[in-house]
């Protein structure tokens, strides 16, 4: 989302950040960067006097259950403004692998037809635009769904190039120790992730390394998981870090034994920025590396995986070559901006050509004039409820 707010602005856009949740003491400094920030109300009707008084061009909805929640209320009030879904990640493919793997099964048509993959794919097709993080997802969404790649924008992570100067303020090897996982907690495959680690990955790793140390990080750690916290084992829970790049950086390893999830996974590449080697799955270099050799080793079973951990904290010269592989998919493959140049490429024909492009979308109209109807009387009456009280 701060990609796409440095984005806008440098078009000298006019941005308004709405949002119904309360700022905490980590929310971004969004003032700084010229935003305009407005506090709004679920199922509000005040909502639909402010959005025709500002009357915006372009309307970006972070995740489906918020173009549910106001989609059809931009669409009644600001029916010329271009209404964009930025999908963060495919929820419903996240969903499907977490049902799958919890039934202890490959992925099948009943885990990827489900009530969050409707939901989910019926505001991609109400929208004029779609932004999608992983090349795997946009290729997902047109073989499994049938969506019109017009409705969808490849928009990855785009990583501040490695240079020089950069690499030169790493640690080297020898200054770096121990294993580091970092993740939020509330995350359902970061959580999952960090008990593999505990219950199976890190007693294989201790066996082989016994005074290495494992330093988990991540927000939102409940009563249940810090008392996973065990200083005899290495296996050491710090909560929330203050800079994961730091963290990072003064780890030899990071490991990230994702068993579900979808996206592009920010650790990975935060690993990369901070010039750390990996150990991973098949699901989380998704969407990455592309076809270039990963900083690490991408390994879905157990003993391989640690093994592979091992391996890659002892031997220097392969340590060295994997940082190597990291720095070159940051700068050949994530540090690409023409994708935000065509998006704003996009964004600018679509203004000039709205109508025609969604008579393209028949079926989204269709979902439009219909669906929403649920979600539009639902809202109504929530409103109507509250007035009440």
């Amino acid at each position: 989302m701060m990609q796409l707010i440095r984005l806008f602005r440098s078009q000298n856009w006019e941005i308004t950040f709405v949002s119904a949740a309360q700022e905490s003491d980590f929310s971004a400094d969004l003032k700084s960067h010229s935003v305009t920030c407005y506090p709004i109300k679920l199922n509000d009707d005040g909502f639909d006097d402010f959005t025709k008084e500002l009357n915006p061009n372009v309307v970006v909805f972070d995740r489906f259950m918020i173009e549910e929640q106001y989609g059809w209320r931009i669409a009644k009030h600001c029916p010329d403004a271009i209404r964009i879904l930025d999908t963060e990640d495919l929820h419903s493919l996240r969903a499907a692998r977490q049902q799958a793997f919890e039934a202890n099964r490959e992925l099948a048509e009943i885990d990827y037809k489900g009530t969050i993959a409707k939901r989910e794919i019926s505001a991609i097709l109400r929208c004029d635009l779609s932004l999608i993080i992983s090349d795997f997802e946009m290729q997902w969404l047109q073989e499994t769904y049938g969506i019109d790649e017009q409705l969808l924008h490849y928009l990855p992570f785009a990583a501040a190039e490695i240079d020089d100067k950069a690499t030169q303020i790493w640690p080297s090897y020898e200054e770096r120790s121990g294993f580091v996982s970092i993740g939020n907690f509330l995350h359902p495959p970061n959580a999952d992730a960090v008990l593999f680690l505990k219950e199976v990955i890190w007693p294989l790793i201790r066996k082989k390394l016994p005074h290495a140390q494992l330093h988990i990080y991540g927000a939102y750690m409940n009563e249940k998981q810090a008392k996973w916290h065990h200083e005899a084992s290495g296996f050491l829970m710090h909560g929330r870090a203050d800079s994961a790049i730091e963290v990072l950086k003064n780890a030899r390893v990071c490991l990230a034994p994702l068993r579900f999830g979808a996206g592009i996974k920010g650790k990975l590449v935060d690993s990369m920025l901070a010039g750390t080697p990996s150990v991973t799955t098949k699901i989380g270099t998704e969407g990455i590396a592309g076809e270039f050799p990963w900083n690490g080793f991408v390994i879905n079973d157990a003993e391989s995986f640690a093994e592979a951990a091992i391996e890659l904290y002892q031997n220097k010269m392969l340590w060295q070559q994997s940082q190597q592989n990291g720095l070159f998919i940051i700068n050949q493959r994530l540090s690409d901006k023409t994708q935000y140049d065509a998006l704003i490429k996009r964004i600018m024909n679509m203004q000039s050509n709205l109508n025609q492009h969604r008579l393209k979308n028949f079926m989204g109209a269709l979902l439009m004039q219909n669906t929403t109807q649920a979600y539009k009387y639902l809202s109504l009456w929530i409103a109507e409820k509250n007035r009440k009280r």
